[in-house]
């Protein structure tokens, strides 16, 4: 074998698994198909520290969340990761909205989360003055990092460990052979490198699907298949930054999480991301400027002071979603497959949301996972 352990993408739940495999004293090498780490899903988000609320009880993305939560936070602390626990209100815009407060409120305390806490429409003002609302929760717990920064922290920890990172090498194909698995992987002047491994992690992220597939995985039938949904975000100019300084989230619908206001590390207010399935699997980040006008009706309807002229287009993002529209909820897929006869093949399907938060709980998961079944 040419090394313990392939990592296939360098997104931030990629380089958490290298980071682990590696922490244990394991041979890792990552390969990444973009010239860095983080191209894609992991660097166009609202980079919130999730505390696991709005998850079922006893999925994975509920216990890896609220794990990750206080996992996280003390990863950035012992490396100086700028990162901001600002706190976060989830807001009932009308009386019939506040049944799912109380439901959000019991899940999360179903959920493992303490800090959780009503309020009354006027308690919630004195935390955002310029809030709307009938009643609110409060979530201490929920912040902002620096996505990228965290990346290279975990970049940076794996090397330590005497983990590789390949750039620009795209995954073709692999199959098992005796004792691992053999992946092909073209690089940037088109040759093909032959590598084998005792385990390979498909951390690849909108193309988790297409991975799997390349390793012989049938992904109708293994439920693997994921639809694009981009998300757009709004910037607000910085002379209503004094509007929020917390993030506000509405009442969640079923397609997401709702429009909702984040902050940036230094202050500035971003609005999103909305959910728009996308007819093709093609990356594709533009921002109509025409949809400041929904973006504009949203968040008034929870936040004043907010003019449409205080919009600009800021960013987009794709998350790769396991659920097709109108369908419910769907887990994380986090499967070591030796149920289908590659043992030491792990495939991480439909890791939109929270994964970052949840990043080094995949990680170790992932790591143990694989020590275990070995």
């Amino acid at each position: 074998m040419d090394t313990d352990a392939i990592v296939i993408g360098a997104g931030v739940v990629g380089l958490a698994c290298a980071q682990a495999l590696a922490e244990r004293g394991h041979e890792v090498l990552v390969l990444e198909r973009h010239e860095r780490f983080g191209v894609e899903t992991s660097s166009r988000n609202s980079e919130v520290v999730h505390a696991g609320i709005y998850y079922p009880p006893g999925s994975l993305k509920a216990t890896l969340c609220a794990r990750g939560n206080a996992s996280l936070y003390a990863w950035c602390e012992a490396r100086d990761v700028p990162h901001r626990r600002v706190g976060k209100l989830i807001v009932a815009t009308e009386t019939t909205e506040e049944a799912k407060l109380a439901q959000l409120a019991a899940q999360a305390e179903a959920n493992g989360v303490q800090s959780l806490r009503p309020l009354t429409a006027a308690e919630a003002r004195t935390i955002e003055p310029h809030v709307r609302c009938t009643a609110a929760l409060w979530s201490p717990d929920t912040g902002i990092v620096d996505s990228h920064q965290l990346m290279a922290s975990l970049l940076a920890d794996a090397e330590a460990h005497g983990a590789t990172a390949v750039w620009r090498h795209e995954v073709q194909a692999a199959e098992p052979v005796p004792g691992g698995h053999r992946v092909v992987a073209r690089g940037p002047d088109g040759e093909e490198a032959v590598l084998e491994a005792r385990w390979v992690v498909n951390a690849a992220g909108l193309d988790a699907d297409t991975v799997a597939a390349a390793a012989g995985f049938d992904v109708g039938a293994c439920g693997y298949r994921q639809h694009f949904a981009r998300g757009h975000y709004f910037r607000v100019h910085d002379r209503k930054r004094h509007l929020a300084s917390h993030l506000i989230y509405p009442t969640p619908v079923q397609a997401g999480l709702g429009i909702h206001v984040t902050l940036d590390l230094g202050g500035s207010l971003r609005l999103g991301p909305d959910v728009q399935y996308l007819d093709e699997r093609r990356q594709e980040y533009l921002v109509p400027p025409s949809l400041a006008l929904t973006f504009h009706a949203a968040v008034s309807r929870y936040l004043d002071g907010l003019e449409l002229e205080d919009l600009a287009p800021d960013q987009s993002g794709i998350r790769p979603k396991l659920q097709a529209p109108g369908e419910v909820f769907r887990d994380f897929v986090i499967r070591e497959e030796s149920e289908r006869s590659r043992p030491g093949w792990v495939n991480l399907v439909g890791i939109e949301s929270p994964g970052l938060t949840s990043c080094l709980e995949i990680g170790a998961l992932v790591a143990r996972t694989l020590e275990e079944r070995a």
